[in-house]
């Protein structure tokens, strides 16, 4: 079933391959009526205080949680999301409103700094308009929540121009926002196409760019951005490195390192996809983590026991496919999973490639999806290397027994925006995530994605001396 319609697109749930919904591009004049409504909004919007905006994030919360059971649903729906995990997604969300209604005040208050002579100096975190956000199909409810919360708490407002597959996930996310008491304009999802987009990029009442996807997506949009002297966030793919060092509990590391790779079907910015195992354990882990994967349950992402459900389209299905058959030309080889079933549905197996080297898409690219290469390195120095052998550099991971050297490990030598000791996580509330070299630039969450679009503005009364 084909997407493109005329003037619009619709929408296909990966499990049955059935049409769910259909949508029609806005008009030139509906964009920008959009973007002219959102501006007016934010210019009232940016004179309330910190506090009345957080109760207004606070509500968020609240709605978020009374709209749990449907967001999900639609999640699962519209891109395969197994329905356990989505729920979740929702509580993240909700815990984010929650942190920043709590604390963000305190990031964004002025500072008063004192000037030689006995001047002073009052540093102003002053809010700077519209900001276009521009986000992924595969956390349709976190990925625009967590740009949305952080710029409406800094004062500014927000233009989304989300997936197509979670198109109806964006207006459902539309709702609860003014359900919760945002102002009217101040939030507005954007139905558009690629064209319409580069246009509401060089349109002069938006002030930033925030784009969650590819490597090549953020080239583009740092582009265009660019062109138009305006900044830009750019959180984009990655091969995240999990390192099996020599002294590492191997049955921790095995279903860590499972739930790493089928976590959201694989298909996750931050998923564990490289797995660099020192000798002295390869054989163990790769024994242990084998056979956590053959043993994955997929299926309908409907039913609880699920572990591992469709990819979210077709396209991406086909792609990771091919990825696989690139990778297996050139010497890697499938120690289980690999063949696309006959089934309704896009689905892929879990999937782990052995003997991955350099020149494979399994090493070189981010394979998204649930296929896992397994790489061998001679000791720990040695897999550190393999690890920062990488375009990329959003996540990784460290198992090792002595927590304090992992850590310095993780500190020192990780060429990465995080990483995980032990264990496997997602985005906290708390903790700066985003990426180096081809996985990006600029942080969210933990106070640091409130500063990344507001005017950090200095007001000096400076006395003579």
């Amino acid at each position: 079933m084909e997407r493109e319609i005329k003037g619009g697109f619709r929408t296909i749930n990966p499990h049955t391959e059935k049409e769910i919904a259909t949508y029609t591009y806005f008009t030139e004049s509906e964009v920008n009526d959009a973007i002219d409504n959102c501006h007016e909004a934010f210019l009232e919007w940016k004179g309330k205080s910190l506090d009345e905006r957080a109760t207004i994030i606070k509500n968020i919360g609240k709605e978020l949680k009374s709209h749990k059971e449907q967001l999900v649903q639609l999640m699962t729906d519209e891109m395969g999301k197994v329905v356990t995990q989505g729920g979740s997604e929702i509580d993240l969300c909700i815990a984010i409103a929650e942190y920043t209604a709590a604390n963000a005040g305190k990031e964004l208050e002025p500072i008063e700094r004192e000037l030689p002579n006995g001047g002073k100096g009052i540093i102003t975190y002053s809010p700077e308009g519209v900001i276009y956000s521009i986000q992924p199909w595969n956390f349709p409810t976190y990925q625009p929540l967590r740009v949305v919360i952080a710029n409406l708490m800094a004062g500014n407002g927000v233009l989304l121009k989300h997936a197509q597959n979670v198109t109806g996930s964006a207006l459902l996310v539309e709702e609860v926002l003014r359900k919760a008491g945002v102002p009217e304009g101040l939030f507005k999802v954007l139905v558009i196409d690629h064209s319409q987009s580069n246009d509401v990029i060089k349109n002069d009442k938006v002030r930033g760019v925030t784009f969650t996807g590819s490597s090549a997506g953020g080239r583009k949009v740092a582009e265009k951005a660019g062109a138009a002297i305006k900044k830009t966030v750019l959180e984009l793919g990655s091969n995240d490195a999990y390192l099996v060092l020599d002294d590492a509990d191997i049955e921790m590391a095995v279903k860590a390192c499972v739930q790493g790779r089928l976590i959201n079907n694989g298909e996750t910015c931050i998923a564990a996809k490289r797995f660099v195992v020192v000798d002295k354990v390869y054989d163990a882990f790769k024994e242990g983590f084998v056979q956590g994967m053959k043993d994955a349950v997929m299926g309908d992402p409907n039913n609880e026991e699920t572990q591992l459900g469709p990819i979210a389209r077709e396209d991406l299905r086909d792609l990771l496919a091919d990825q696989v058959k690139k990778s297996v030309e050139k010497g890697a080889v499938i120690e289980v999973g690999g063949e696309v079933p006959d089934n309704t549905g896009f689905y892929y197996p879990s999937t782990v490639l052995s003997n991955v080297e350099p020149g494979q898409p399994a090493y070189d690219d981010e394979l998204f999806g649930p296929v896992a290469s397994l790489i061998r390195a001679k000791d720990n120095e040695d897999a550190m290397r393999i690890a920062n052998d990488s375009r990329f550099g959003l996540g990784g991971g460290i198992f090792s027994r002595d927590e304090k050297a992992a850590i310095e490990l993780a500190q020192k030598h990780f060429d990465t925006g995080m990483v995980f000791v032990n264990s496997y996580g997602l985005a906290q509330p708390m903790m700066p995530f985003g990426g180096v070299k081809d996985s990006g630039y600029g942080r969210e969450h933990g106070g640091f994605g409130l500063k990344e679009f507001v005017n950090a503005k200095s007001v000096m009364l400076v006395e003579e001396s």
